[in-house]
């Protein structure tokens, strides 16, 4: 059976990576990661905060099915920690679980943020993370290892990698396959630390570049938190820091996996669980840093990169529009996993795309895909991209042919009002079709975290 890493980053835009197009930050080893495989160069979150997103990548479903609407930690009591924590996946058929079951040895290292983070979930055995979601500093973190909540003195994505590599060690002597999860906590671009220097061996290079590719727009106004982020010289350099430190660590993986005889045999993943805006429409962050909350590209579309030897196509771009409810059962297509549902399990929205990445010539024609959050709902189509505010708007209407930067919201043009209609229908059949109302906040459903709209 082929071996799994998926590798996952916190809070990272496609547009951060060279082999997306930056030509200012450092990415190599990711950047030849996409050469020896295929990068999607049209994938999207189906939520820009962390734990929507993640339960989706690992459930195939969306928030409305779910029931994660927003990041664990917005709500109380704590679902991550303590006495009531619990994991918020553990009814529906979940990737790591199906591959623990099918003889897989499964580890994490890093990042989980989908409850009760203290125990070992869904199948892992190996279990390196973080009490809690969110990152407030680098160095002197609270991590969990053996059971136990420390502090740990070093630099957070360094510590992330080792504990990749110690897996990766463990398992190379075992005939068995593996699964690694590696949630690197940076790029992250957030909380306190984006205003002092962000140390790591990367600083010094970036100490005196401009880094253009950040956008030194005007607040926008909805903007709420990190405000003071745009155009800041030290904000930019340490999430450009932060960027290249993940990087290192993906060097050290494919390295290590190289070593032991592995590459061949091993499926490479490496994305992220959402976007974030650098100052891009005069944003800093995702979607929740915003009243209303925002759906501009940059927190949505992120990075997508898959590499086999074997199996994936060597230097491929797929260029169709995929969000990641369609990414559980691309990964399945690709390991040739049959899994029996029971019949009450939520029915999957996604659909594999595992034939664009072996390189087959089945035609990839998804007009549309959908995005959520809370009282939001977007709709993209090759055209148009609207996002619907619940119940009282404001909403916005983006020809993303003519006005690719979302410049002009065409939502009140007369010439506009069929489009809206359609893409208004177009949220409402998908939704009704695939959202369970236990959790369809549009119907007065709950949520398994807190609210922020």
């Amino acid at each position: 059976m082929t071996n799994v890493v998926f590798i996952m980053t916190d809070n990272q835009g496609a547009w951060s990576l060279g082999c997306y197009g930056n030509e200012e930050i450092r990415t190599p080893n990711i950047d030849a990661l996409a050469a020896d495989g295929v990068r999607c160069a049209n994938a999207y979150a189906v939520n820009s905060v962390c734990s929507p997103s993640r339960a989706t990548f690992f459930t195939g479903l969306i928030p409305s099915q779910h029931g994660v609407h927003c990041y664990l930690g917005s709500e109380k009591p704590d679902s991550q920690m303590g006495p009531e924590a619990y994991c918020t996946i553990d009814e529906f058929v979940t990737l790591p679980q199906l591959l623990h079951d099918s003889g897989y040895h499964c580890g994490l290292a890093g990042k989980w943020h989908l409850g009760d983070s203290l125990r070992p979930q869904q199948g892992f055995d190996y279990w390196f993370t973080k009490p809690k979601g969110h990152t407030s500093t680098f160095y002197n973190a609270e991590a969990i290892w053996q059971g136990e909540v420390y502090e740990e003195p070093r630099y957070a994505t360094e510590v992330i990698t080792e504990h990749a590599l110690e897996f990766l060690g463990q398992t190379a002597a075992e005939d068995e396959p593996f699964f690694l999860f590696v949630g690197y906590n940076g790029p992250y671009g957030l909380g306190e630390h984006m205003y002092y220097t962000h140390e790591n061996r990367h600083t010094e290079h970036y100490a005196d570049k401009e880094l253009t590719c950040f956008p030194r727009e005007s607040v926008h106004p909805w903007l709420r938190q990190f405000r003071d982020c745009i155009g800041n010289p030290v904000s930019m350099r340490g999430y450009a820091s932060a960027v290249s430190a993940v990087d290192d660590g993906v060097g050290a993986i494919l390295a290590s996996l190289e070593a032991r005889g592995l590459t061949d045999d091993t499926l490479v993943i490496f994305t992220a669980d959402q976007g974030l805006c650098g100052g891009h429409h005069g944003m800093w962050g995702m979607g929740d840093h915003s009243r209303p909350i925002h759906t501009f590209e940059e927190a949505m579309h992120i990075p997508l990169i898959f590499r086999h030897p074997d199996r994936v196509t060597t230097g491929g771009v797929f260029e169709g529009r995929t969000c990641n409810y369609d990414f559980l059962p691309s990964i399945l297509d690709l390991l040739d996993l049959k899994v029996d549902r029971p019949e009450d399990h939520p029915a999957l929205p996604g659909r594999s795309y595992a034939s664009q990445l072996t390189g087959d010539t089945e035609s990839w024609d998804e007009e549309e895909f959908f995005h959520e959050f809370e009282m939001v709902r977007t709709v993209r189509t090759q055209r148009w991209k609207y996002s619907w505010r619940f119940p009282d708007g404001p909403d916005e209407l983006y020809d993303m042919v003519e006005d690719p930067g979302e410049r002009w919201n065409r939502v009140s043009d007369p010439a506009c009002q069929e489009v809206i209609e359609d893409h208004r229908a177009r949220i409402e059949r998908f939704f009704n079709q695939y959202a369970d109302p236990r959790w369809d906040l549009w119907r007065e459903g709950g949520t398994k975290a807190g609210r922020l709209s």
